[in-house]
């Protein structure tokens, strides 16, 4: 949004914003998509079936369109140039060196909080067939894969023309305003079911709240958060820390309906006695993110790879209190729990 204004953009060690500027073009950005998300799903839902297939094409056209400056004439030339100039191994000053297989971690888990976590549950719930989950699998392998592949050319050429790296000046680079325009709707399509589903979660906790009041109020927060560029451009941090948050709340719902009922255990247990606090749900999700925390500080396993050990964590921990916690229930009869009643 502020190069059409030559606004100084933020770099990548900037903690606070700026320039005046930046804070009224995020507060503007903010508005607008909160606005969107309190519309709610329908609107959501055509914004995203209009701007998906467009922003896609323009990430890929971003990436071919540049290659010639960066010394690919024919296919043969491509994995010469993508080996030398392109995908070195040599990483930014300050910044982790990715193998293949923080690639591969990060290229599955990157959506952790959509798919393990199961966030994306608050928009596939609107489905009407079981298959259309496929379809989140092919944005993701589309937006993540091929749109990454694309940005990695477009930084290549950044970083040999002395300019910028992020997601605006590497767009513009490649395809103009037309890139900038992608990046925008692309932070949009992101933002907008997001910032949607989490109202609706808050809501629950509070009933006597409207929903776009609460969507509102998570609008406004993450507004105020993303004045401070230290977060946006840590984003793969950001992203796997997010992440690995809901991934054991992920996994309670996995576990809850699909193993407890095949262990004679009863699903949503708490709702059923109307507690207040399900145990077992909440000490997997403490537990388990306690021991990706021992993980990582005493065997150094980094962050990016603390998902596929604590998914069977936070499995094991919920399956196993829910066990005792209902066999300790006065009332508690495993044909019952089979029958659902």
């Amino acid at each position: 949004m502020g190069i059409p204004f030559h606004m100084r953009m933020p770099r990548l060690n900037d903690l606070y914003p700026s320039s005046a500027g930046w804070v009224v073009t995020v507060l503007l950005v903010g508005s607008v998509v909160t606005v969107l998300a309190i519309l709610g799903f329908e609107k959501i839902a055509r914004f995203s079936k209009v701007a998906s297939p467009w922003m896609l094409l323009v990430f890929v056209a971003c990436g071919i369109a540049v290659l010639p400056q960066l010394g690919v004439t024919s296919l043969d030339s491509f994995w010469r140039v993508a080996n030398d100039s392109i995908w070195t191994g040599v990483p930014m000053e300050g910044r982790l060196h990715f193998t293949f297989w923080h690639i591969t971690f990060f290229a599955w888990f990157t959506n952790m909080a959509m798919h393990l976590g199961m966030a994306d549950m608050t928009i596939l719930r609107y489905a009407k067939k079981w298959q259309y989950g496929f379809f989140s699998g092919f944005g993701m392998y589309l937006g993540h894969y091929i749109a990454w592949v694309a940005s990695g050319i477009l930084v290549a050429l950044a970083i040999r023309q002395g300019g910028e790296v992020a997601p605006g000046p590497i767009a513009y680079l490649g395809a103009g305003v037309a890139g900038l325009i992608a990046v925008v709707v692309a932070g949009w399509t992101t933002a907008n079911p997001t910032i949607y589903r989490a109202g609706l979660a808050l809501q629950t906790a509070t009933p006597g709240w409207r929903r776009w009041k609460v969507t509102a109020a998570v609008g406004i927060a993450t507004t105020l958060v993303a004045l401070f560029p230290a977060l946006m451009m840590r984003l793969l941090d950001f992203v796997a820390l997010y992440g690995l948050l809901l991934m054991p709340m992920g996994a309670v719902i996995f576990a809850d309906f699909w193993i407890l009922p095949r262990l004679g255990l009863r699903q949503d247990f708490a709702e059923w006695r109307r507690l207040s606090f399900a145990l077992p749900a909440g000490l997997a999700w403490f537990l388990t993110l306690g021991a990706c925390l021992l993980l990582n500080q005493i065997w150094d396993v980094q962050i990016f790879f603390l998902g596929l050990p604590g998914w069977f964590i936070a499995i094991g921990i919920y399956v196993g209190l829910s066990w005792v916690q209902q066999r300790r229930a006065a009332d508690f009869s495993p044909g019952l729990a089979r029958e659902g009643t």
